[in-house]
């Protein structure tokens, strides 16, 4: 963003703004591309990854603490620019929300942006509820998540988790509706028809399996 300040720039924006969010439907309202939901800070950060992987300069990648889970649930997920049209205010309102780490300064962020613009439109209470997910799945050691009206598809950070054994537990109380592949990933059958239910339950998914991870295993 600091390099855009010289004619032309305005192009090179949007060029960017189609890496970053996808072309969408052009028929329809539905914004489409893998990493729509992860905002401009995360998006540098995997090109950076990506570049330094292509190099072979990924020594320090991927560490334990340096990382960010990807959500997909097949809607869109963003700042509007109808909703807040000054593009330094969006950018450096992307910025905060990537350094957000409770739930509090969540609701607090949300609070404020109702005061300073107004209701909040679907996509920022999509994008909000993407945040607590992220948290939430970096706490349950949770890679990405892929929810559909199906269910949802969960990856492990290293293909590991904390309580293997309150996993097993876990996965035994859903009743045969949750299995680990032999890839190691959880899968979850769900109904959730609509971006809301997949959202809603997305959460609570992942606020419980966050819990199995922190629980003490020798209880």
């Amino acid at each position: 963003m600091q390099t855009l300040d010289n004619l032309g720039a305005g192009f090179s924006l949007a060029s960017h703004d189609l890496d970053i969010r996808g072309a969408g439907n052009l028929l329809g309202d539905e914004q489409s591309g893998h990493i729509r939901e992860v905002g401009i800070e995360l998006y540098q950060k995997m090109l950076e990854e990506a570049v330094a992987v292509a190099r072979g300069l990924d020594g320090g990648v991927g560490n334990d603490e340096d990382w960010s889970p990807q959500i997909g649930i097949g809607t869109a997920v963003l700042i509007p620019e109808s909703y807040v049209v000054d593009l330094n205010v969006r950018m450096e309102l992307y910025r905060r929300l990537s350094r957000l780490l409770q739930a509090q300064e969540i609701e607090t962020f949300a609070a404020e942006l109702i005061d300073r613009f107004g209701s909040l439109p679907s996509e920022v209470e999509n994008l909000l509820a993407i945040v607590t997910v992220k948290q939430l799945s970096k706490r349950a050691g949770v890679e990405k998540v892929e929810a559909g009206p199906k269910g949802a598809v969960i990856s492990f950070r290293n293909n590991e988790f904390a309580n293997p054994a309150g996993m097993v537990a876990f996965i035994s109380d859903q009743v045969g509706t949750a299995k680990l592949r032999p890839d190691h990933k959880l899968v979850f059958k769900r109904g959730w028809e609509s971006p809301k239910e997949r959202l809603l339950g997305v959460r609570l998914l992942m606020r419980d399996i966050a819990k199995v991870a922190e629980a003490d295993p020798m209880i």
